[in-house]
């Protein structure tokens, strides 16, 4: 597959220039960079690409793609993807497929984007992009689990790293147009020629997919770290049976992923081979119905902004007469994707019928319970009723305030209304969960905003430099960090004195990476 898809959006023409100049600068700067040589790399050759200069690379990339308007960072999806790429990674260390090295310098991130496509990739340094439309699209966690397995192992058998290096000892700058031209065709197939320079990159693309041993390597690899990792080895086969069933279709250029992983007889025989004898080809359904993955799968649809007529398709569906006569699973996605839809088209009333469907088939589930709380706040706070969310919330997920969705759900909500909830355990939270996720930038904003409306503008500014900071926007960190310390000097609050020592400190290690980024300019 091509080591980088995109978000980006289109008019691409200023953004994709400077990306451009952006990537092929960056690959003429990577260490062992070496006069042209013609075959593609095999699994036994090694990468001159250094983990760190693949990490630094991965950076800049994904600086571009933190700012595009596709990216998108949906606490409720977020944690949902991340339960279950955290065990796979857990799998992956115990196995020894990923190594002390990579484990520490890497990113180990992932990037929702707001893409109808059914589409996941990998990137330099650790990062992956998983499009709303392949979650959209999956029927339980073990076959999104096999496509992060996939990918995953990419990254832990340095795939990526391999192919840069051999394009960049080839033609690093027709490589960073290539590179830019994958980026676009994801949005817009017919966009990549103008991105391209001749026929020279156009053959440099065609190079830039992973080989086909590099493909079974990552099925066989990822396979191997389905069920360590507490997932069924049946969703690999799952996914490839969708990836055939839509291979045999029309192709409209919606499966982006189909072109970029070949489905080839050999790699589902080989997935198929490795089913232990008499296993059904995909997991079984359980006794009791496990309501997550089809209303995430429902939450995905919505977000990646089909249409209203679209979306109108689906508040109709749970009127249907044949809805009752569904399983729970499919009737928990209808319903979530309907009230959802309704909320969007700012239908509350709808909204708050179809939630309260939601919340009684889902009681005996409760994970799928939290979801539906989740929803039914979420709902509650676009149509302006603070009082009503918090109150969801504290009804449904009282257990659970320090976790993401909640956390920042109860953020959004004091923003708007400063009697949602109380602010120094809000802020007490949200320090928490920065503490331990620096990275959190949206986290770190809704901190800046609550500090801001309770009169600490010092905390506040300190806050948004973070979140810059967290995005790899040094220039803008360094900045609010000066400002931090133009407020400080005028202030004789020991505390903000405590606040300023911080700024300090800081301000002179984000200084250093801004240096460092400019440099690699």
């Amino acid at each position: 597959m091509p080591p980088l898809k995109s978000f980006l959006p289109l008019p691409l023409a200023n953004k994709a220039q400077f990306a451009i100049f952006l990537v092929a600068t960056a690959l003429l700067a990577l260490p062992g960079a070496a006069p042209a040589q013609v075959s593609l790399p095999t699994l036994g050759d090694s990468s001159d690409l250094t983990v760190n200069a693949e990490r630094r690379l991965g950076d800049r990339i994904i600086r571009e793609l933190y700012r595009d308007p596709d990216y998108i960072d949906d606490a409720v999806l977020g944690e949902y993807v991340q339960s279950i790429w955290q065990p796979l990674v857990a799998a992956a260390r115990a196995r020894g497929e990923l190594t002390p090295e990579l484990d520490e310098r890497f990113a180990w991130e992932i990037l929702l984007g707001r893409d109808r496509t059914v589409n996941a990739f990998a990137l330099p340094g650790g990062y992956l992009g998983l499009h709303l439309g392949l979650i959209g699209v999956v029927e339980t966690r073990d076959e999104l689990a096999s496509v992060l397995a996939h990918e995953l192992s990419h990254v832990t058998q340095r795939h990526i790293s391999r192919l840069l290096t051999q394009q960049s000892r080839q033609t690093p700058l027709l490589l960073g147009a290539m590179v830019l031209g994958a980026l676009a065709a994801s949005k817009n197939p017919a966009a990549t020629q103008a991105l391209v320079v001749g026929g020279q990159a156009l053959a440099i693309q065609n190079q830039l997919n992973f080989s086909r041993d590099m493909e079974r390597e990552a099925d066989r690899i990822g396979y191997g770290l389905m069920a360590p990792a507490g997932f069924a080895p049946q969703g690999f086969t799952g996914m490839f049976d969708k990836l055939q069933q839509a291979n045999r279709l029309n192709d409209n250029g919606s499966w982006p992923y189909l072109r970029s992983h070949p489905l080839t007889t050999e790699r589902m025989a080989d997935m198929h081979s490795r089913l232990p004898p008499g296993a059904a080809p995909k997991p079984l359904d359980v006794a009791a119905p496990v309501l997550e993955a089809g209303m995430m799968a429902a939450r995905a649809r919505v977000l990646a902004n089909p249409g209203v007529d679209v979306l109108r398709q689906w508040v109709a569906e749970p009127q249907g007469s044949g809805f009752s006569a569904q399983g729970p699973a499919k009737r928990a996605s209808a319903l979530y994707a309907a009230a959802l839809a309704s909320s969007v088209l700012r239908d509350s009333q709808t909204a708050r019928t179809l939630t309260r469907k939601l919340l009684d088939l889902t009681q005996p589930d409760p994970a799928g319970y939290r979801l539906a709380t989740l929803l039914a706040a979420e709902v509650e706070l676009a149509a302006g009723d603070t009082a009503a969310a918090m109150a969801k919330l504290a009804a449904g997920s009282g257990a659970s305030p320090g976790r993401r969705p909640e956390l920042l759900m109860q953020a959004q909500a004091f923003v708007r209304d400063r009697a949602a909830a109380d602010p120094a355990v809000l802020t007490g939270r949200l320090q928490t969960w920065v503490t331990n996720h620096p990275r959190d930038a949206t986290a770190w904003q809704l901190l800046a905003s609550i500090w801001q409306a309770v009169g600490q503008p010092l905390r506040a500014i300190r806050a948004e430099a973070e979140a810059h900071a967290a995005r790899y926007d040094y220039a803008a960190a360094v900045d609010r960090f000066k400002a931090g310390q133009d407020i400080a000097r005028r202030s004789s609050s020991a505390a903000d004195h405590i606040e300023a020592s911080i700024i300090d400190t800081r301000l002179r290690a984000v200084a250093l990476l801004l240096r460092e980024q400019a440099a690699e300019r």
